[in-house]
């Protein structure tokens, strides 16, 4: 589960928040398992989608974590859940994408990392109201 701003998101919901004020992020990933997962992992990257198959991922002078933009997920046992709050500041107005990634951090493993992506979450920072 997604929050921004207090609101559940999903891939079809545009979140809206003004520029200057910190907007709160929550993620909750729930183990619907019968076996204990992690260590994982948890990296949120914005980027904003040009709408011509490029993504600018260069965005330290319009976006800014308040906080860490990566969790360290240490286990979750069998039907519990693990939330993680963050906050972003944005500092220009604009349509932005956040990309949320779950990734297996066990440096023992000889396989390659995998990788477990959430659907893009659509945030418009717009001015703020006077």
């Amino acid at each position: 589960d997604i929050l921004v701003d207090g609101k559940v998101c999903d891939c079809d919901v545009v979140v809206t928040c003004q520029v200057g004020d910190p907007v709160p992020l929550q993620v909750k990933l729930t183990n619907w398992s019968k076996h204990s997962v992690g260590p994982f992992a948890l990296t949120m990257m914005p980027y904003q989608d040009y709408q011509n198959g490029v993504h600018n991922y260069d965005l330290q002078d319009a976006i800014t974590f308040v906080g860490s933009n990566t969790f360290y997920i240490d286990t979750v046992k069998p039907t519990k859940d693990s939330v993680y709050f963050g906050s972003l500041l944005f500092l220009y107005t604009g349509d932005f994408y956040l990309n949320i990634k779950f990734h297996e951090d066990n440096c023992s493993r000889e396989l390659p990392l995998s990788w477990l992506c959430l659907p893009s979450v659509h945030i418009r920072a717009t001015e703020p109201v006077v």
